[in-house]
């Protein structure tokens, strides 16, 4: 099962703050955890809000938005993609995990990706085939 971890974001990380070296040095600790558990499949910090935009649907017409969104405790400030048996793992991973904001509480956020077989009889073997090809190169992508 692969789980999206979000780390929310807080008034320091949408002030473009930089974490401290501690707080680098840690975290690179716990990826490396990630990496020998064969857990992680990837994990970036994000930039602040302010240089980010938004686009809302309606229809056909699309409104973009450039940052800083207001609402920071339903922000992003960074993500990691993990492999792991089951929920319940990937919260004992989160409770091992440095405090990705020393000073705040900052909220985690665990989501289950879904997986091709979730869509049921709507995926198609042609969306199914479709849906591999994009997969296959987009890894081919990745490695270059």
């Amino acid at each position: 099962m692969r789980f999206m971890i979000l780390i929310k974001a807080d008034k320091d990380s949408e002030a473009g703050v930089m974490p401290s070296q501690q707080l680098l040095t840690d975290m690179g600790k716990f990826n490396e955890e990630l990496v020998n558990a064969g857990i992680m499949l990837a994990g970036e910090g994000l930039h602040p809000s302010s240089k980010g935009a938004r686009v809302r649907f309606s229809g056909s017409k699309r409104t973009v938005t450039d940052g800083p969104f207001a609402e920071t405790k339903e922000l992003v400030a960074g993500f990691w993609l993990w492999q792991v048996k089951s929920k319940a793992e990937a919260i004992e991973w989160v409770k091992r995990m440095p405090n990705p904001m020393p000073g705040s509480e900052p909220e985690v956020e665990i989501r289950q990706v879904f997986e091709v077989d979730d869509f049921g009889p709507a995926l198609t073997p042609e969306l199914r085939a479709q849906e591999e090809n994009v997969r296959a190169r987009s890894a081919a992508a990745a490695k270059k």
